[in-house]
């Protein structure tokens, strides 16, 4: 079974998902986190390059397509690890500069192509909470619930900025201009499923998010009679 989880960033779509996953017993796929390691991985090749004397601006079409082909992406502790080329990059891929570049990659036809061809090898297998921007209109399409998060802009920033450090304003900027980003790309852009229950996380707390997203799923498979 496949529960699909999009949204804009900072709707809570990790936690609610890690959380969901949890509760249900399934393994969380987090999409973002293959776009962020693809991010890092150009964004360290580059740093290398420049060591040597050889960098230049980054050229990110050119770059992250074979990037995105060649590493090896995986997911560790029921999903909450997050290794590239087996080294743990949890933290590293939730870096600033990580996320705007991977809003970046994530416009590449190439990455998206290759990265959602990944995620529905995963998913073809066992139950998944999976989280993305396109879970349900791309990747899989055919999810048995869909449930996309939305919540008011000045609300996600500072959940952001709570979660990363940082100044709320600058996160608001970033925040806008991404949005507009993802929303307006030519491949995959962000929106929701026409079957999605659109979900407004303002004012709720985690655990009535994750309640709601959990009784979606009982409701399409009852949890068996004990007796």
């Amino acid at each position: 079974m496949v529960v699909a989880i999009d949204g804009p960033a900072g709707s809570g779509k990790s936690s609610v998902a890690r959380a969901a996953a949890r509760a249900l017993g399934f393994t969380y796929l987090n999409s973002g986190a293959m776009y962020r390691c693809v991010a890092l991985a150009v964004l360290e090749a580059q740093e290398g390059a420049a060591t040597e004397g050889g960098a230049g601006e980054i050229d990110w079409e050119r770059l992250a397509g074979p990037v995105a082909e060649s590493v090896r992406i995986e997911f560790a502790s029921g999903g909450d690890r997050v290794l590239l080329d087996g080294r743990d990059v949890t933290d590293a891929i939730r870096s600033p500069q990580v996320s705007e570049a991977a809003s970046r990659v994530a416009a590449i036809p190439a990455v998206r192509a290759a990265m959602a061809s990944r995620q529905r090898e995963l998913l073809d297998r066992g139950d998944w909470v999976a989280e993305g921007r396109d879970i349900g209109t791309v990747v899989a399409p055919a999810a048995e619930v869909k449930v996309f998060l939305t919540a008011d802009p000045h609300e996600r920033a500072r959940r952001r900025a709570l979660e990363l450090g940082a100044d709320e304003g600058t996160i608001l900027a970033e925040q806008t201009l991404r949005d507009q980003r993802d929303a307006t790309r030519e491949h995959s852009p962000l929106s929701a499923a026409s079957d999605a229950i659109e979900l407004d996380t303002t004012g709720l707390s985690l655990d009535q998010v994750v309640e709601r997203v959990v009784s979606l799923v009982r409701e399409k498979r009852p949890a068996p009679d004990p007796s």
